[in-house]
């Protein structure tokens, strides 16, 4: 299941010109799939930068502005796309050139497999 999972994400990272990774994770930043390009930043995939949106996202809430649902950044070299999943966190890692739109239509396309990984997450 997992290989076959990572082939799947393999081939939608290969849609989008410019996206160097994809990671599904628990709001901890708990790795439970990624696959990753060689230009894909290593810092950007380590559980302590995986975990800030979930922290953000619960502060946001309790702040009464209520549910945060992606959150987009643009850094020198590179942008990030985190969406918000409960309880998962999905995550995209692309060039900051590559086409923002184009990452954002990969969660439609990632629904049912994000729905599958709740289900499991959600009996541990």
């Amino acid at each position: 299941m997992t290989e076959e999972l990572k082939a799947y994400l393999n081939k939608l990272m290969g849609t989008v010109e410019g996206l160097h990774a994809i990671a599904v994770t628990d709001r901890d930043g708990v790795v439970i799939v990624k696959v990753a390009g060689q230009m894909a930043p290593d810092t950007a995939l380590r559980p302590p930068f995986l975990s800030v949106f979930g922290v953000m996202t619960e502060q946001a809430g309790k702040m009464g502005m209520g549910t945060n649902k992606r959150i987009i950044n643009f850094y020198d070299r590179y942008q990030t796309i985190q969406v918000n999943y409960h309880p998962l966190l999905l995550h995209f890692i692309a060039d900051t050139n590559a086409n923002t739109g184009l990452i954002l239509e990969l969660e439609n396309e990632l629904e049912d497999v994000l729905k599958d990984i709740s289900k499991v997450v959600g009996m541990m």
